[in-house]
C-alpha cells in the first residue's frame, strides 16, 4: 500500500451510531483539505451493528475488529501497526471535527518538529470547554479527585492547579500531558517512544505515553487555535 501524508485513526467501543457520525464528521470536512489521507477504525467488543455499519455503509475505511474488549492502549497501538500516515491523528469515536481542524494542527506540527504530541481544544457536546490539558499527576490529586477532600479549599486549589485552570491556555503552549481522546503525533517519533504501555487498560496511557514523548525530549503541546 502506498504512504499517505495522514492516518485518522478511530477506536470505538460499542458505539455503531456515534461511529456513523464521526466518520461522516471527518469525510464531511476533509473533502476540501487537500491533504492525502486514509481513515482506520479499530474497534473493542465488536458488535454485529457495527461490522454491517463498516461494511454498507463505509467499506473504503480499513476496519479492524477485536471480539474482546482489548482495551484502549491496544486499539491505539494497532492502529499505529496499520496507519499508512506520515503523521496520525488518533480520536475518540465520539470526536466530531470542527471546520478546517485537522489541516490547521497539521500545518502547526509540520512547522514545529520539537513537539512530539500536539492536542487540539475540544468541547463536550452541549458545547462546554472540556479540560483536556493537564500537569502531572501528585499522590495527592487522586486523593482530592476520588473523595470529598477534593470540595475544601486546599482540595478545589490543588485540581484547579491539576486542570491548569488558571492559567492561560489562549496560546499553543507545552504541557504535562494531554487527554488521549484527540492527538495528533509524528508516526516516526511515536515509533522512537514505542507504543503505549500494554499493562495499562483503561485510563492513564495517555499520561504515560505523554510522560514518554517529554522522556525521548519531544514536546507535548496544547493547540487551542482550533
Amino acid at each position: 500500500m502506498l504512504q499517505k501524508e495522514l492516518t485518522i485513526a478511530v477506536n470505538g467501543y460499542r458505539s455503531p451510531e456515534i461511529l456513523r457520525l464521526c466518520l461522516r464528521s471527518i469525510y464531511q470536512e476533509m473533502a476540501s483539505a487537500g491533504i492525502d489521507y486514509e481513515i482506520v477504525v479499530t474497534d473493542s467488543a465488536t458488535e454485529e451493528d457495527t461490522e454491517m455499519l463498516m461494511r454498507e455503509e463505509f467499506p473504503q475505511v480499513r476496519f479492524f475488529p477485536f471480539k474482546e474488549n482489548v482495551g484502549f492502549k491496544t486499539l491505539v497501538n494497532i492502529s499505529f501497526e496499520k496507519a499508512l500516515g506520515e503523521y496520525v491523528f488518533l480520536i475518540n469515536s465520539d470526536i466530531l471535527l470542527s471546520p478546517g481542524a485537522v489541516p490547521a494542527m497539521l500545518h502547526y506540527l509540520k512547522a514545529h518538529p520539537e513537539i512530539g504530541i500536539l492536542g487540539p481544544k475540544q468541547f463536550n457536546f452541549n458545547g462546554s470547554l472540556q479540560a483536556s490539558a493537564f500537569h502531572f499527576y501528585r499522590p495527592e490529586t487522586f486523593l482530592y479527585r476520588r473523595t470529598w477532600l477534593g470540595k475544601t479549599s486546599f482540595g478545589k486549589k490543588h485540581l484547579r492547579w491539576f486542570t491548569l485552570a488558571d492559567e492561560d491556555l489562549t496560546q499553543p503552549r507545552s504541557v504535562d500531558w494531554i487527554i488521549g481522546s484527540a492527538l495528533l503525533v509524528s508516526k516516526e517519533k511515536a515509533l522512537r517512544v514505542g507504543g503505549m504501555d500494554e499493562r495499562f487498560f483503561l485510563y492513564m496511557e495517555d499520561v504515560d505515553w505523554c510522560r514518554r514523548f517529554w522522556e525521548k525530549g519531544f514536546k507535548v503541546v496544547h493547540f487551542p487555535n482550533t
